[in-house]
């Protein structure tokens, strides 16, 4: 390695001291173990070094260690040019704190509704969820009932015991459930339920805390979506993975089957260029898992809609021919076969 390229590896690690963000130790581990490698291409002779194979420095997050907030576990290359500046450094790695830092949300319950059905009658709780920071345009609504935070709060203790030890939930009341006192007590309490419980990186990431804010609007989602209110279907779908995407970004793969869902909703309404663009994008996060199972349906979908368009196609056929010469033959459900068996009993 030549030494320029050794000072560009040390004016990132100052930076990286500097920026002082916790939250992006990743990389900063990454460029120290390229520094010292670094440091040894420079001390060594030359004939040695044309020995050495190049290393290649990547950023990937596996599903073993999950303990980043925010880092994605799909490629996030560190391949910053040695020749810039300073100033240009500096920005660059900004750029790239952006993409790792972990979203911080925050919980509102502004208002609750009575719903009185058939023989029952319960309190819905609107719940709003923010992103802190920064004016938040794309906010997220859901609504929840108590019998919904009373079984996330079942579920939650049987993986996380322990760190729902100090957690207090509030207790159903044998009479008065529907007066305001008791309403406007649960609204606040519910509040800082939710706030503690994001708080806590494990259960944030839980598949249980993310179906409590996810599910049932994506299993009405796919009920229109399997009976052909796609319109219905994509209107809800769009809503949801604005939110998923937030509460899962050091898991994008986890959003794959909603962004496949909004493909299927736009292919069948004539919305070509809008389903290969979320196409593309779920692609982007199965690039390192094609075992995964909408990997063959998706690329297939793509290189009908690539040809539709007018797009290059033949990487996609490429990709589709490779993954086929490497695997037995085995009978692959079409995307939208794939995704009308979602949340299917």
């Amino acid at each position: 390695m030549l030494p320029r390229q050794a000072e560009f590896l040390q004016n990132t690690l100052d930076f990286f001291a500097m920026e002082q963000d916790p939250e992006c130790t990743a990389e900063r581990e990454l460029l120290e173990t390229a520094s010292t490698i670094a440091t040894f291409s420079i001390t060594a002779p030359p004939d040695e070094e044309q020995s050495q194979p190049k290393a290649e420095i990547s950023c990937e997050l596996s599903k073993e260690n999950p303990g980043r907030d925010g880092l994605q576990d799909s490629k996030a290359s560190l391949s910053p040019n040695s020749s810039m500046t300073t100033k240009e450094l500096q920005e660059y790695w900004r750029n790239e704190k952006s993409q790792c830092r972990q979203v911080k949300l925050l919980f509102e319950i502004p208002s609750t509704r009575i719903v009185e059905h058939h023989l029952s009658k319960y309190v819905m709780y609107k719940i709003i969820i923010l992103q802190t920071g920064s004016f938040d345009s794309n906010k997220s609504v859901i609504e929840r009932r108590y019998s919904d935070f009373e079984k996330l709060h079942r579920n939650l203790l049987e993986d996380f015991s322990e760190e729902m030890e100090d957690v207090t939930f509030p207790k159903k009341a044998l009479t008065g459930n529907f007066t305001d006192e008791i309403i406007n007590e649960r609204k606040l309490a519910f509040k800082d339920y939710l706030r503690l419980l994001y708080s806590m990186k494990f259960i944030r990431r839980s598949k249980k805390f993310i179906d409590f804010l996810t599910k049932p609007e994506l299993q009405e989602a796919y009920g229109c979506l399997r009976g052909g209110q796609y319109n219905k279907a994509l209107e809800i779908l769009l809503e949801v993975i604005r939110l998923q995407e937030r509460l899962t970004r050091g898991n994008p793969v986890a959003i794959v089957p909603t962004l496949c869902a909004i493909v299927v909703c736009h292919k069948d309404l004539g919305n070509a260029a809008s389903a290969f663009e979320y196409g593309e994008k779920a692609l982007s996060y199965l690039c390192v898992r094609n075992s995964h199972k909408y990997y063959i349906p998706l690329l297939e979908a793509m290189i009908t809609l690539a040809y539709e368009l007018g797009k290059d196609f033949l990487s996609l056929q490429e990709k589709l021919e490779e993954w086929k010469a490497k695997k037995d033959p085995v009978r692959v459900f079409s995307l939208k076969e794939l995704a009308v068996r979602e949340y299917v009993k």
